[in-house]
C-alpha cells in the first residue's frame, strides 16, 4: 500500500511573523513555568526583544537601500550581479569612512608664521603664508588692519605685489579649512617696508635756457654696502635719449641723503627726465632699484 503524500504547501512566514510566533510560544512556556504572576513580565520582555529586532532589521535595510541608490547599484532580479555598482558602493563606503576618520583625527588648525621678512619699496615680493592641521585646502583672507599699499593676500595665502612706500603695517590674517563644519583661526602679523634704497629729487629737473639740470639724493638704510649705479637721461619727442648724469660708486651702509647733481645742454624739444638708481648687494645676491620721472615734458625753446 502506497502512502499518500499531502500536497498542501508548507506555509512561508515572514521574519516579522516568525518573531511574533516565537514571542507567543515563549509567552506560553513562561506561563506554564512561572504561573500567571510572572508570565506578564516575560511576555512584555519577549515583545520588546521582538520589536527591537524588527527595528534594527528595518534600519539596516533602509541604509543599504540608500547606499545602493547613491552608488548606482542596480537591482538584478536574479539576472546577475551588478559588478560595477558593487565597486562604486565599496568606493563610496571607503570615501565616507576616510572623510569621517580625517575629520575625527585632524590636528588643530594653526598659522605657522611668526614674523615676516622686511620688504623693499618698489621691489616685487611673493611670500607664501603657512598653515598646518585641520583639513586642507585652506582659504586665506585679511580680516583686520591694512596690508602695505601695493601688496595683496591671495585666497591661497600668498602675499604678492610691489610695496609702494616704507612703513610698518599691522593686520590680521584668517585661515579657514575644508572641514565640516569649517575651522577658522586668526593671527596678528606685521610687515615692515624698509627704506633700504631711497632715491629722491633734491632739486627737481628745471630748464635754464638750453640747460636742464638738478640734483637727487640717495640713501642706504641697510647694514650692507651698495655697489650703486646712477644714471639720468632726458628723452625727447622722438625717443632720443641724452644722458644728463652718470655715477658708479660704493654707497656705504647707513649713508643718508648723499647728493648727486646732474645737468646737460640740449637742443630744441620737449624732454621727459628719467632717473634710475640700481644697488647691487653681492653678498646677498640681491639687487634693488629705484626710479624717478618728471610728471610732464620740459621744453627747451632755444638752442645751445
Amino acid at each position: 500500500m502506497t502512502a499518500s503524500v499531502s500536497s498542501t504547501p508548507v506555509p512561508s512566514f515572514s521574519k516579522r511573523a516568525r518573531l511574533r510566533m516565537w514571542s507567543k510560544t515563549d509567552a506560553s512556556s513562561a506561563f506554564s513555568a512561572l504561573g500567571a504572576g510572572g508570565v506578564c513580565a516575560s511576555a512584555i520582555a519577549a515583545e520588546s526583544k521582538a520589536k527591537e529586532a524588527i527595528r534594527r532589521h528595518t534600519a539596516r535595510s533602509d541604509i543599504l537601500q540608500f547606499l545602493y541608490a547613491v552608488a548606482g547599484v542596480k537591482s538584478n532580479q536574479g539576472t546577475g550581479v551588478d559588478v560595477a555598482g558593487i565597486f562604486r558602493l565599496v568606493a563610496l563606503a571607503v570615501l565616507c569612512l576616510g572623510a569621517f576618520a580625517a575629520a575625527q583625527t585632524a590636528p588643530p588648525l594653526v598659522i605657522v608664521d611668526e614674523s615676516l621678512p622686511s620688504l623693499d619699496p618698489g621691489v616685487e615680493v611673493r611670500f607664501p603664508l603657512s598653515g598646518r592641521g585641520g583639513v586642507p585646502p585652506y582659504h586665506w583672507s585679511v580680516t583686520a588692519g591694512t596690508l602695505p599699499e601695493g601688496i595683496s593676500l591671495t585666497p591661497e595665502g600668498v602675499l604678492a605685489g610691489r610695496p609702494a612706500r616704507a612703513g610698518r603695517y599691522a593686520y590680521t590674517v584668517t585661515v579657514e579649512d575644508s572641514a565640516t563644519p569649517r575651522n577658522r583661526i586668526s593671527k596678528d602679523l606685521q610687515t615692515v617696508v624698509s627704506a633700504s634704497l631711497v632715491l629722491e629729487w633734491l632739486r627737481p629737473p628745471q630748464v635754464r635756457g638750453d640747460l636742464i639740470d638738478g640734483a637727487v639724493r640717495v640713501s642706504n638704510g641697510t647694514t650692507d654696502d651698495f655697489d650703486l649705479t646712477f644714471i639720468i637721461v632726458a628723452i625727447n619727442e622722438i625717443g632720443r635719449a641724452t644722458a644728463l648724469g652718470y655715477q658708479h660708486f660704493t654707497l656705504k651702509a647707513g649713508t643718508a641723503n648723499f647728493q648727486i647733481p646732474f645737468g646737460q645742454t640740449l637742443p630744441y624739444g620737449k624732454y621727459l627726465v628719467h632717473a634710475d638708481a640700481v644697488a647691487e648687494i653681492p653678498a646677498r645676491n640681491r639687487i634693488l632699484r629705484r626710479l624717478l620721472e618728471t610728471p610732464a615734458p620740459l621744453p627747451i625753446t632755444q638752442g645751445p
